[in-house]
């Protein structure tokens, strides 16, 4: 019994997701800080060169296993490794590290969202720069805020 996978609808949504992931809300969210710290413009073509050398390999990886087994990347190098190879448990840590990094990017979005909505109700207005950053520390300090964001960051995730 062959159990029916998603396919992209287009070749340009696959190219939107591939970027969105190969970007990440990390470094939208962190990236701007870390240059400017790190020298500017030196610090980005330092950054892609390193994410040409190290990133398209990874890429080209999991696609051609993707592409060759029609299955997630775990039970992918299940069915194309060799008898004695242990290749599977690269595909153990791909699971893991694929569900590490959920949570780490659930809570950022909620963060975001957050964020986003406290602009639209236009929280930030009559606030200095200097009394920003205490609206990260009030939303870090209230659990049940960041839970909703987050859940609804995670709801979002699963509807079609």
């Amino acid at each position: 019994m062959t159990e029916k996978r998603e396919n992209f609808g287009s070749r340009i949504g696959f190219l939107l997701v591939s970027a969105g992931c190969a970007i990440g809300i990390g470094n939208v969210w962190k990236f701007p800080f870390v240059c400017g710290q790190n020298g500017g413009a030196i610090f980005v073509l330092i950054y892609l060169l390193f994410l040409v050398i190290l990133g398209v390999p990874v890429l080209t990886m999991e696609l051609a296993i993707g592409r060759a087994s029609r299955k997630t990347i775990f039970k992918g190098y299940r069915e194309l490794e060799k008898d004695r190879h242990k290749w599977h448990l690269h595909g153990w840590l791909c699971t893991a590290g694929s569900y590490l990094l959920m949570m780490y990017y659930t809570v950022v979005a909620g963060w975001m969202l957050a964020y986003f909505i406290k602009y639209l109700k236009n929280d930030f207005d009559s606030l200095s720069g200097e009394q920003i950053p205490e609206v990260f520390t009030n939303l870090r300090q209230n659990p049940a805020e960041m839970i909703i964001f987050t859940a609804i960051v995670i709801i979002a995730g699963f509807s079609k």
